[in-house]
């Protein structure tokens, strides 16, 4: 889950990193107030979940409160890269900035740790740096047993050849940023610029932070962080009903037990595609190893209620999960959804195999369904599934 910049702010705030004063709002006027509890001036940023904004012209100084209210009206409602502006922060007005660096910390999937990447070249290019000039970006293994202790913190200060009068200031933001990543169950934290302001302070002006969804148990508080506003309703409303969704461009809804089962799944119906108009999987699905009936309906009801979806294909293997309860889940949603008056309009193609599959196949055959097909093989059941779609 990635935060907006005002989140992060705080989230640095809690764990004592040092930034600056600021709130957000959402309307032009509040702008006012705010400006005037800074001290009458302000910044105004635009909070999106991209980056790019100082050049869109989402960071904006305003000298005076009416000068924020005016900045804010321009800045709210703006577009930036396909993200809408709803909310802007208005921060403390830093002291004149005399250099600008870049820290982080991040999961290193690849290397399977953990990982610094530091630079004395912070600030807007700070990627055209990464990409031109990579000796000027510090990279550093962080061992997740021992973490960033004041050593570590010393060793990345050395390898990004921050100047000496600010290496004791990093060496001590770099161990608080990383309490920060740990106690959060982060997988990203982030701050640029950090910045070295005219008083000799240094100061995080900009933060982004992604947390790790699935550490969600660990943290009542992350449902208030989520932007509920932008979130897919069909995503929310799987998530509700504790199933692994994720909404695609496509038209073939996907249903399946077992995340690996699934991603095979997108690959033959994406193939099948090819050959019908090019129609593409709608969606991720898994609906686990040991799923009930309940679990089934409930999948397939968010799935229908999918309108690009235009043919649906659930593909089962009996192993914990017995293709008889798929079966009955089938059956049962459809009667769930008859049962509210919506009408089931799309064309189910189901492939059962494994524990219980011929009772499976029976409990659909009994039933009879005029919108269900059934096909005994993988490949079989994505090419009707593709066909029907582009019907």
């Amino acid at each position: 889950m990635d935060l907006f910049e005002y989140q992060a702010r705080d989230l640095f705030a809690k764990h004592g990193v040092p930034v600056l004063a600021g709130e957000v709002i959402d309307t032009p006027e509040a702008a006012r107030a705010v400006t005037e509890r800074l001290g009458g001036r302000s910044v105004v940023k635009a909070q999106v979940k991209t980056g790019g904004r100082g050049k869109a012209g989402g960071v904006k100084l305003a000298s005076d409160p009416q000068d924020a209210v005016e900045k804010a009206g321009q800045i709210l409602g703006m577009d930036i890269k396909g993200h809408t502006v709803h909310k802007v922060m208005l921060a403390e007005m830093a002291p004149e900035i005399a250099e600008e660096y870049y820290v982080s910390f991040l999961l290193d999937r690849t290397n399977r740790t953990f990982l610094s990447i530091a630079s004395v070249e912070g600030g807007m290019e700070i990627e055209e740096v990464a990409a031109t000039r990579p000796e000027a970006v510090a990279k550093i293994a962080v061992d997740a047993n021992e973490g960033v202790t004041e050593a570590k913190a010393r060793e990345i200060v050395a390898a990004a050849k921050f100047p000496a009068e600010v290496a004791d200031q990093i060496t001590e933001i770099l161990q608080t940023l990383w309490k920060t990543f740990i106690a959060e169950d982060a997988l990203l934290v982030e701050v640029n610029p950090l910045a070295k302001v005219a008083d000799g302070r240094v100061i995080a002006l900009d933060g982004k932070v992604s947390l790790d969804a699935n550490a969600e148990f660990r943290h009542a508080d992350y449902a208030e962080l989520e932007d509920k506003a932008a979130a897919n309703p069909l995503e929310a409303a799987a998530k509700a009903k504790g199933l692994n969704y994720v909404k695609l461009e496509g038209e073939v809804g996907i249903i399946g037990n077992g995340a690996g089962l699934v991603m095979s799944t997108l690959d033959v119906v994406a193939y099948a595609g090819e050959n019908h108009s090019g129609v593409k999987p709608a969606n991720f699905l898994d609906i686990g190893g040991g799923a009930s009936a309940e679990v089934m309906a409930n999948g397939l009801e968010i799935i229908l209620g999918d309108p690009d979806v235009k043919s649906v294909f659930v593909n089962v293997f009996g192993g914990i999960t017995a293709c008889d309860a798929v079966a009955n889940g089938i059956v049962q949603a459809l009667e769930l959804l008859e049962s509210k008056g919506e009408e089931v309009t799309k064309p189910l193609v189901v492939r059962l195999d494994g524990n219980n599959a011929e009772l499976g196949r029976q409990i659909l055959d009994d039933r009879n369904h005029p919108l269900v097909q059934r096909v005994d093989t993988m490949d079989g059941a994505a090419d009707k599934a593709a066909e029907l779609a582009a019907k």
